[in-house]
């Protein structure tokens, strides 16, 4: 809120003396949110259903390059955040990768699982234009079909909290906001490579968690896993779309929901390891199996991703931070712990799609 900093004068006993109120200074207005043009608008366009594309990694050109890691020859920082998962980089500025540079990242990405970058305002003072050349690089940009996006640009998926109003997809009634997803995993060609960024952050709170899911996928026993390569889910956008429907996020759905098969472990297609493929968000049911049986299964990998310490990393928002990751192989969460302090978390994801999901066990029939 403004302020008023006029100062009140002490009155004196001698009248000779009384010294007078100075006029009021104009009161103080605050300044102006830097990236305003970016806040949520939630437009009324509607869109048709997705329909497929071929996709082609651009990390997988990088496997024939003699120095798949050269865009990191100029960094100061190559810190790993953990031995499974995360690296984070200080000294590379993202908005200056050429193409062969944005197919090194893509590679380091997709062996990393996350990757975060500091120091990266000029990549995020380029504004939305670039923000779209930068994500057709490695893939189709999807357009989420419920959150709000900057006026004009609905390939920019946004968040936005702050203690009056959120446009976030978030459980209230639940003891905790923690919920582990891979990023709209209901659709056919789910995300791969993945940016995202603050563009407004509290100064403590709003981390974000991290997963590795190939991490997770190792520490089962060998039996119980080649049973999982058998299995194939569903992943549904329903719930999200009667989430807006309800009134809430912004009360729109652009695009209507759906639901789709994949496998419950699947193959990446640059590395070749194998990821759990399941999320507590949008996966619902195993295909084939009793009731009892797919909940039973789906509740221990979902306690299995919520509570692999030894799988996971944090990532501390810093300003000018971006932060990239392998939505194929990685789950992750937004903390909420910071609503009470006021200030805003507000987000911009760049979500290029990637493959339809490739099954860990050959042959295995999707339909």
């Amino acid at each position: 809120m403004s302020t008023t900093t006029t100062t009140v004068q002490e009155t004196t006993q001698n009248v000779a003396s009384l010294k007078l109120r100075s006029p009021p200074e104009e009161e103080k207005k605050e300044p102006e949110y830097r990236y305003a043009h970016l806040l949520p608008h939630f437009s009324a366009d509607r869109y048709p259903p997705l329909t497929p594309f071929e996709h082609v990694d651009p990390g997988s050109r990088a496997l024939s390059h003699p120095n798949p890691r050269e865009f990191l020859e100029r960094a100061t920082l190559v810190d790993e955040i953990t031995p499974h998962l995360g690296t984070e980089v200080v000294g590379v500025n993202l908005a200056e990768l050429d193409s062969r540079g944005r197919d090194q990242l893509a590679l380091e990405v997709a062996r990393r699982g996350l990757m975060v970058f500091r120091d990266q305002q000029d990549f995020i003072d380029r504004g939305p234009d670039f923000y779209l050349e930068w994500g057709r690089h490695f893939g189709r940009l999807h357009i989420h079909p419920t959150s709000g996006h900057p006026q004009g640009y609905p390939e920019i998926h946004l968040v936005y909290r702050d203690l009056k109003k959120t446009f976030n997809f978030e459980y209230d009634d639940a003891v905790t906001p923690t919920v582990w997803h891979s990023d709209v995993s209901y659709e056919l060609q789910p995300p791969g490579l993945t940016t995202f960024f603050l563009l407004a952050q509290p100064k403590s709170g709003g981390d974000t968690l991290f997963t590795s899911q190939v991490s997770t996928l190792k520490k089962l026993s060998p039996p119980f896993v080649a049973f999982l390569r058998t299995l194939k889910a569903v992943h549904s956008g329903f719930e999200q779309a009667e989430f807006s429907r309800g009134g809430r996020r912004g009360g729109t759905v652009r695009r209507e929901p759906v639901e789709h098969v994949h496998p419950v472990v699947r193959r990446h297609p640059v590395t070749g390891e194998e990821a759990l493929y399941v999320n507590r968000q949008f996966t619902r049911r195993i295909v084939g199996l009793k009731r009892e049986e797919s909940e039973t299964i789906l509740k221990f990998l979902f306690d299995h991703i919520d509570k692999s310490q030894d799988n996971q990393a944090r990532v501390r928002w810093r300003p000018n931070t971006i932060v990239l990751w392998d939505n194929r192989i990685t789950a992750h969460s937004a903390i909420i712990d910071f609503g009470e302090g006021g200030e805003a978390r507000h987000g911009a994801r760049i979500t290029p799609q990637a493959e339809r999901p490739i099954p860990a066990l050959d042959g295995l029939d999707l339909s």
